[in-house]
């Protein structure tokens, strides 16, 4: 089945057996709501690890039965992250979300190179599940939030990812837009050199289950009309499911466009770790949480 609302995951997941979520310094009420909800939609089985005594008092104002979850009480969020990665190494987690710690720590514990979820050379990225009223499908964009200036290598991780996600989303074949200023080649323009060289990868096999063109115009590749009137062809033009942005600034600045002016439905995860990395910004809704968390089970589910 591919995927085209949000809303069909939690359909999906709903027949599945629930994987384990730990939440990491689990203390405040957007984190323990979202993940509650999770639980009551049987998506996940949840293990809060932070400091016992707020997760009580907060679940008691919001009106949280506390028995649904494990809790692992502990004293710091530093410690918070490194004993939730032991639980994931261990096998008894399958997904892990960000809580109340900063993100430097967060991925700090998830980097940890003696007991981190990360494996030798492996590139970390960050993946977007956009749903926008104007487009017909959903978009997987990337990176908004990781890597500020991405190398060729880098890229092609990326443009990985983001096929990645589209399988686990029943898209067996996803389009997969290079973005840059414009369509043209230009060769001063570093963007537009390295997309020339993603889609020649693509067409050669060299990156797999994927169509891939660029460099691509943003509004070439999600505006048929734009398409057609710059005289693009192609499969992609106008009708691409994966935008690969040329850098953070790009990338962030569609991601909080969609969300604070389409009022876009989302859903994110820290991809390149051994199992799918929950990581919200501190301004997003309970709603895009639980989208973060339904989208990880469903990578893990893929697994």
């Amino acid at each position: 089945m591919n995927i085209t609302k949000l809303e069909q995951i939690y359909k999906i997941l709903q027949g599945t057996d629930s994987k384990n979520l730990v939440g990491v310094w689990a203390n405040d009420a957007h984190t323990i709501s979202a993940i509650s909800q999770a639980i009551d939609l049987g998506i996940v089985n949840g293990i809060l690890v932070g400091d016992e005594r707020i997760i009580v008092q907060v679940c008691d104002k919001e009106g949280i039965d506390i028995s649904k979850f494990s809790i692992v009480n502990v004293a710091s969020d530093v410690e918070a992250g490194s004993k939730a990665v032991q639980l994931v190494a261990e096998g008894k987690g399958d997904i892990l979300m960000k809580g109340l710690l900063s993100t430097d720590k967060y991925m700090r514990a998830i980097l940890n190179k003696e007991n981190g979820l990360l494996a030798p050379k492996t590139i970390l990225s960050h993946v977007t599940v956009i749903e926008n009223a104007y487009y017909h499908k959903l978009l997987i964009v990337g990176d908004v939030a990781i890597i500020p200036q991405p190398d060729l290598k880098q890229k092609v991780a990326i443009a990985n990812y983001l096929i990645q996600t589209a399988h686990a989303l029943g898209n067996e074949l996803p389009k997969v837009s290079v973005i840059s200023a414009s369509e043209q080649v230009l060769q001063g323009l570093e963007s537009s050199v390295e997309a020339s060289i993603i889609a020649k990868m693509g067409d050669r096999g060299q990156i797999k289950g994927a169509i891939i063109d660029g460099p691509l115009s943003l509004d070439a590749s999600i505006d048929i009309e734009s398409a057609i009137t710059k005289g693009i062809g192609g499969e992609v033009a106008g009708n691409a499911d994966c935008l690969l942005f040329p850098n953070l600034d790009a990338g962030n600045i569609f991601y909080k466009m969609n969300s604070k002016m389409s009022k876009a439905e989302m859903g994110a995860f820290v991809a390149g770790a051994k199992v799918p990395c929950v990581l919200s910004s501190r301004g997003d809704t309970t709603q895009t949480k639980l989208n973060s968390i339904a989208l990880c089970a469903m990578l893990a589910l893929s697994k």
